[in-house]
């Protein structure tokens, strides 16, 4: 056979063995990768920390238990201050918030850049709110197509969001959503007095077991109360009240190919807009994040203070349960039925490597530091950069802009990883015989 051939044919091996398995309601997991993350992918280490479904996994237990929440107060000023979610395996006490994308520092505060190359960045934050009061200081970015986002995100899909797309930089939009059920009527407009690119805002949400609010530089826009949300249908009330991470997001609304999201984000992104060239990208600022705990609800079981689990299918907050479960795993071939975390501690060997460079302009590169476990400033030049199509709420109205292919080209597990080099080396040694 010729060389061309054989290279040919471990290509597509190559290409066979990353494909991405999808889960959702109907489909569940598998049971080699148990773990349905946030995008609705299936795999396992990474797929079954934050963002794991637990009602669309293999089973209840194939998710990892998420780390309870702690009161915090943090002024963005440098990158070494997230952990690239690349190296965070579950373990809280290592960093406060994560990123995928591109961050860089500037005047004492933190950019989320995009390009077209790189078309969504979200920060994260590493513990779970299960009601409280968070609030964000934020400048949204600009333009067409350009969407900036705010949201609490519960691992079973219950949503609280701000959302500001560039064409309209006097309005945030806000929405909720339970269990990623589709409901575009519940979204309403807080309108500002002042440019959200030009300046600052303090977005704030003060959430409780009964009541939701949405507060803008301190005034309250927007309040829901549980009591308004009964489905008579499902009997059952259609409100947000399960763990939630908080993320900050910029992302390619304009990127889409669906034309609905499209229209929704003021049309399509230009990327050979001015910001592409100076500063180099699209980008918004966060300058700190405040997050204070309130008690769960009355007669939720707690047999531990250090983490969330759900110990049923309902998907509602009488499903969760408060433990001292370990959080993080000790492989990246881990599961939540198999942590492999029996030792005292969460150090594991990391794999990474560079996607590409830091855009030139404002501000400077941070990556995450494999060695020590540590995020560290950077200022050669160079970042990590996840290349998916798009941050997604996974079920909201904007989640037409993901594209599961290119994250499925970028998230192979290591287990994966392996039998395509096993299979390949097979194929190699097999073509040399013949």
């Amino acid at each position: 056979m010729h060389i061309l051939s054989l290279v040919l044919l471990v290509a597509s091996v190559l290409k066979v063995s990353s494909a991405a398995i999808s889960c959702n309601a109907t489909n569940p997991c598998p049971i080699d990768t148990p773990c349905c993350d946030q995008y609705g992918l299936c795999g396992v280490g990474s797929f079954c920390l934050a963002g794991c479904n637990p009602l669309w996994s293999y089973n209840m237990s194939a998710c990892m238990p998420q780390p309870i929440c702690k009161n915090s107060n943090t002024s963005f000023t440098k990158t070494n201050q997230f952990l690239s979610e690349d190296d965070y395996y579950g373990d809280a006490s290592q960093s406060d918030w994560t990123y995928q994308g591109t961050i860089l520092e500037y005047d004492d505060s933190i950019i989320l850049a995009m390009t077209e190359s790189a078309s969504s960045t979200v920060v994260s934050s590493t513990r779970f709110i299960w009601y409280g009061h968070i609030d964000a200081r934020i400048k949204s970015s600009h333009l067409a197509g350009v969407v900036t986002a705010f949201i609490l995100f519960s691992n079973v899909q219950d949503e609280v969001d701000y959302e500001n797309v560039g064409v309209d930089l006097y309005k945030w939009q806000t929405n909720y959503y339970y269990q990623g059920i589709l409901n575009w009527t519940h979204s309403k407009n807080i309108t500002t007095t002042d440019s959200t690119f030009d300046n600052y805002h303090v977005l704030g949400i003060d959430w409780t077991e009964d009541r939701l609010q949405w507060i803008v530089n301190g005034e309250v826009g927007r309040t829901l109360y549980k009591n308004e949300t009964w489905n008579a249908t499902s009997q059952s009330y259609y409100y947000p009240q399960t763990p939630s991470r908080i993320q900050i997001s910029l992302w390619a609304g304009g990127a889409s190919k669906d034309i609905g999201t499209v229209d929704w984000a003021g049309g399509a992104i230009d990327w050979s807009a001015p910001d592409l060239t100076d500063p180099g990208y699209y980008y918004a600022f966060i300058d700190s994040a405040n997050i204070t705990c309130y008690d769960p609800p009355s007669g939720t079981k707690q047999s531990g203070t250090n983490a969330y689990i759900y110990t049923g299918t309902t998907g509602n907050q009488s499903d969760v349960e408060i433990t001292d479960d370990k959080t993080w795993i000790g492989s990246t071939n881990a599961t939540g039925f198999n942590p492999q975390n029996s030792g005292n501690t969460s150090n594991i060997t990391l794999t990474k490597s560079s996607d590409g460079s830091t855009p030139t302009g404002l501000g400077t590169g941070g990556h995450a530091d494999g060695d020590d476990g540590e995020a560290d400033s950077n200022n050669d030049g160079t970042t990590y950069t996840y290349t998916g199509s798009g941050f997604i709420q996974f079920a909201s109205s904007t989640s037409s802009a993901f594209n599961v292919s290119n994250l499925a080209s970028v998230r192979v597990d290591a287990s994966n990883l392996f039998n395509v080099i096993s299979l390949a080396a097979v194929v190699i040694a097999t073509m040399v015989l013949m």
